[in-house]
């Protein structure tokens, strides 16, 4: 069961790389992110409703609602944002960078600790990003800061649900957490984006994937890693996103794949695999 959720998680975020790349073209990129969470919300509390799914209690609303900015309204936003700059493979590998800030808040937030070959692992991933920074023709240096804050913002909210909100049931915790993040989305592009759709069969079949899949299914099977698994281990699960982000940017867009990209990715899936190496006894 947990490998399957896993190896579907990593499918649908993985070959979403490329989806949210087109949809630039389409959507402006706030907008885009609040329709697809707002999709992906509203079909949550369809099902929440049917298996009848209590409100959240009063004390987890302010976890709840700090989860739907960073998680949801935050880190998707600087994805979207930050991928007009950047490239498919190269936004994937920065915001998958996630696992190295989980390890380093785990060990002072949830007591999961830092050994020394943990923080060997740790200062090999931050290397591997220099190298990958270093790329020709990346993207603006805001663009790629922006994307890493979102990558940030992303482990935060993954502690905070091991650490506030182990009770809570994860469709429960999933739906109300997107709820927020789409409400928060929609002023947002309400008070300040501006741009025109294109709408046409593409337009929807973006919309459509991002709202069903990689927003409500997806979400919901991260959740579920998450609180079924240690911090580490839940984040670890992720590493094979970049990898398929960046092999379908380069098979399907045509994006050039530099050596120093491959170095990076390498030194940064080394480091989380370190960081995570299960420890040997003797």
């Amino acid at each position: 069961m947990m490998n399957g959720a896993i190896a579907l998680l990593c499918l649908i975020w993985g070959l979403n790389w490329v989806v949210m790349k087109q949809a630039n073209q389409v959507f402006p990129p706030v907008l885009f992110t609040t329709f697809r969470f707002i999709l992906g919300s509203g079909l949550l509390l369809s099902v929440a409703y049917f298996k009848q799914i209590p409100i959240p209690r009063c004390d987890d609303w302010k976890w709840i609602i700090l989860g739907g900015i960073l998680q949801i309204a935050f880190f998707n936003t600087a994805v979207q944002v930050g991928m007009q700059f950047l490239s498919a493979g190269f936004s994937s590998v920065l915001s998958y960078s996630m696992p190295l800030w989980v390890t380093i808040m785990a060990h002072f937030l949830l007591g999961e600790r830092l050994t020394k070959r943990k923080a060997a692992g740790v200062v090999m991933g931050m290397v591997g990003l220099v190298v990958l920074l270093n790329v020709s023709g990346g993207g603006d240096w805001w663009a790629i800061i922006l994307t890493l804050a979102g990558a940030v913002a992303w482990a935060l909210s993954s502690i905070l649900v091991k650490l506030k909100l182990p009770h809570c049931d994860v469709l429960q915790y999933t739906t109300w957490q997107m709820v927020v993040g789409a409400v928060v989305l929609s002023m947002y592009s309400a008070l300040f984006e501006h741009g025109t759709i294109e709408w046409g069969w593409l337009a929807v079949g973006y919309l459509l994937y991002n709202g069903i899949l990689a927003s409500a299914l997806a979400f919901l099977l991260w959740t579920y890693i998450l609180s079924n698994t240690e911090a580490g281990k839940a984040s670890v699960s992720v590493l094979v996103i970049p990898i398929i982000g960046v092999l379908a940017g380069v098979i399907l867009l045509h994006e050039p794949l530099y050596w120093n990209t491959v170095a990076g990715m390498a030194l940064i899936l080394a480091g989380i695999w370190f960081v995570n190496k299960p420890e040997t006894t003797t």
